[in-house]
Protein backbone atom coordinates (compact mmCIF):
# COMPACT_ATOMS: atom_id res chain seq x y z
CA UNK A 1 0.00 0.00 0.00
CA UNK A 2 2.56 2.81 -1.11
CA UNK A 3 1.16 6.26 -1.91
CA UNK A 4 -1.40 6.69 0.61
CA UNK A 5 -4.13 5.48 -1.74
CA UNK A 6 -6.36 3.01 0.10
CA UNK A 7 -9.53 4.05 -1.77
CA UNK A 8 -9.72 -0.31 -2.23
CA UNK A 9 -10.41 -0.55 1.77
CA UNK A 10 -12.92 2.26 1.51
CA UNK A 11 -14.76 -0.31 -1.71
CA UNK A 12 -14.64 -3.41 0.41
CA UNK A 13 -14.97 -2.61 4.06
CA UNK A 14 -17.02 0.33 6.30
CA UNK A 15 -14.73 2.65 7.83
CA UNK A 16 -15.13 2.95 11.98
CA UNK A 17 -13.95 4.94 14.58
CA UNK A 18 -12.91 2.42 17.06
CA UNK A 19 -11.60 -1.05 16.48
CA UNK A 20 -12.99 -4.37 17.25
CA UNK A 21 -11.24 -7.75 17.26
CA UNK A 22 -11.05 -8.32 13.89
CA UNK A 23 -10.90 -4.95 12.30
CA UNK A 24 -8.24 -3.88 9.58
CA UNK A 25 -5.68 -1.50 11.27
CA UNK A 26 -3.92 0.57 8.54
CA UNK A 27 -0.80 2.17 10.43
CA UNK A 28 2.13 4.61 8.89
CA UNK A 29 5.25 2.47 9.60
CA UNK A 30 7.65 5.08 8.17
CA UNK A 31 7.15 7.95 5.49
CA UNK A 32 5.37 6.92 2.62
CA UNK A 33 5.49 3.23 4.44
CA UNK A 34 1.85 1.78 4.80
CA UNK A 35 1.06 -1.58 7.40
CA UNK A 36 -1.64 -3.37 7.77
CA UNK A 37 -2.63 -5.22 10.52
CA UNK A 38 -5.97 -7.20 11.64
CA UNK A 39 -7.30 -6.62 15.63
CA UNK A 40 -7.18 -8.78 18.18
CA UNK A 41 -8.45 -9.18 21.78
CA UNK A 42 -5.24 -8.79 23.14
CA UNK A 43 -3.57 -6.63 20.34
CA UNK A 44 -2.82 -7.08 16.88
CA UNK A 45 -2.17 -9.66 14.28
CA UNK A 46 0.41 -8.20 11.36
CA UNK A 47 3.37 -9.87 9.07
CA UNK A 48 6.82 -8.78 10.86
CA UNK A 49 9.26 -8.50 8.67
CA UNK A 50 12.32 -8.54 10.62
CA UNK A 51 10.86 -11.70 12.06
CA UNK A 52 9.63 -12.83 8.55
CA UNK A 53 6.38 -14.35 10.01
CA UNK A 54 3.38 -13.35 10.61
CA UNK A 55 2.72 -12.57 14.59
CA UNK A 56 0.40 -11.25 17.31
CA UNK A 57 1.85 -8.12 19.03
CA UNK A 58 0.29 -7.83 22.78
CA UNK A 59 -0.89 -4.22 23.25
CA UNK A 60 -1.20 -1.06 20.65
CA UNK A 61 0.58 -0.92 17.47
CA UNK A 62 3.79 0.95 17.93
CA UNK A 63 2.73 3.53 14.65
CA UNK A 64 0.12 5.77 14.06
CA UNK A 65 -2.97 3.87 13.02
CA UNK A 66 -4.56 6.05 9.97
CA UNK A 67 -8.17 4.03 9.88
CA UNK A 68 -10.09 1.00 10.50
CA UNK A 69 -12.26 -1.06 8.66
CA UNK A 70 -14.58 -4.19 9.16
CA UNK A 71 -16.24 -6.29 7.24
CA UNK A 72 -20.08 -5.31 7.31
CA UNK A 73 -22.81 -6.89 8.68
Amino acid sequence: MRGGDWSLLDRLLVRVAEAEPGDVLLMAAGPGQFHLGVSTQRGFVHADAGLRRVVERPGAPPWPVLGVWRMEG
